[in-house]
């Protein structure tokens, strides 16, 4: 009985050594460790050896049997990451697990994208504060106490003559009080209004643009703004310029587009009209130039404010902007 024990444990350790597939572990173990293995049916052989001999040939058979099942254990680990514990172990074999890669949040991308169009075109981009003193943002930019156009801001006030911005616009006043014309620049940034429905949000970002020369035209700010069209939306886009009123040009304009999503012909998204509101521009008043102790009669400009979130519901065909916000990794992994 001992004789049979030690060589069917050599029989198994050989076996189990030349295993390498899945088939042939299972083949082993309802061959040797099975209830009808060659184990199990030695084992009850047990009870036809003499009594004195049967505890010894017990425990012989019993550590033999756990030092297969160990080995069988092992191997099936080594190979298919299966643990002797019972615990998944890593398999070299498998194909390694994708690491989600990060995005850049749409908001941003549009940003980015703003920023490089207006380089490419000689651009300078600039960064100011997001709390702002009143002169900066109002005063300096023709909308004094009590001017009508205060009340289409719905500001956040830290103080009488503290606030959080309500456009990027003041950064044109601080570039104008340290310097001198030619300017070219562009502000963007995050600024903040007392608004939220599926179109406002407090919070949102803005890209502030100004052009101040002799001799800066109208038509030097249609072009800018047809070149810039353009290169967002990768197309022709019609483009229009209807007249309309900011404190701090004049003449003033709203740009707008052909449609994107109907081509203009008339959708429910530009309200059957084919036309999209995208910006507001205009020439830089003179009395803008006059807070900054420049000579109107010298030099003229243009200025323009185009808010990012809204270029890019019309790029990429959103209808929420609270969407932007609710990080919902199934509307951010489309861009």
């Amino acid at each position: 009985m001992e004789e049979e024990l030690l060589r069917l444990k050599n029989e198994a350790t050989a076996s189990l050594d030349s295993l390498n597939k899945k088939e042939e572990l299972d083949t082993f173990r309802v061959q040797y460790l099975g209830r009808k293995g060659q184990f199990t049916t030695l084992m009850r052989q047990l009870g036809g050896v003499s009594p004195e001999d049967r505890p010894r040939l017990g425990k012989l058979a019993n550590t033999i049997k756990q030092d297969v099942e160990k080995a069988f254990a092992e191997k099936q680990a080594a190979l298919f990451g299966v643990a002797s514990a019972g615990k998944p172990v890593d398999d070299l074999t498998l194909v390694g697990r994708r690491i989600p890669a990060g995005r850049l949040h749409p908001v941003t991308q549009i940003m980015d994208e703003v920023c490089t169009i207006f380089e490419r075109l000689g651009f300078e981009v600039a960064e100011g504060p997001d709390v702002e003193l009143d002169f900066y943002n109002f005063e300096a930019l023709n909308i004094p106490q009590h001017h009508p156009a205060r009340d289409m801001h719905d500001t956040f006030y830290i103080s009488d003559n503290v606030l959080l911005r309500t456009h990027t616009s003041p950064m044109q006043i601080r570039a104008m009080k340290t310097r001198k014309p030619p300017l070219r620049m562009i502000a963007p940034g995050k600024v903040y209004r007392c608004d939220s429905d599926i179109t406002h949000t407090p919070m949102f970002h803005q890209v502030e643009g100004f052009l101040v020369d002799k001799k800066v035209s109208f038509g030097d700010l249609k072009g800018i703004l047809s070149v810039f069209v353009a290169q967002m939306f990768d197309k022709d886009v019609a483009i229009r310029f209807r007249p309309s009123f900011f404190p701090f040009t004049e003449p003033s304009a709203e740009v707008d587009i052909a449609c994107v999503m109907c081509g203009g012909e008339g959708c429910r998204v530009c309200k059957q009209t084919g036309w999209l509101e995208i910006l507001g521009a205009g020439l830089i008043d003179p009395e803008v130039f006059r807070m900054v102790e420049y000579d109107p009669d010298e030099y003229s400009g243009f200025a323009f404010g185009l808010g990012v979130e809204r270029i890019a519901m019309l790029k990429y065909g959103i209808n929420d902007i609270r969407l932007y916000y609710e990080n919902d990794l199934r509307f951010l992994e489309q861009f």
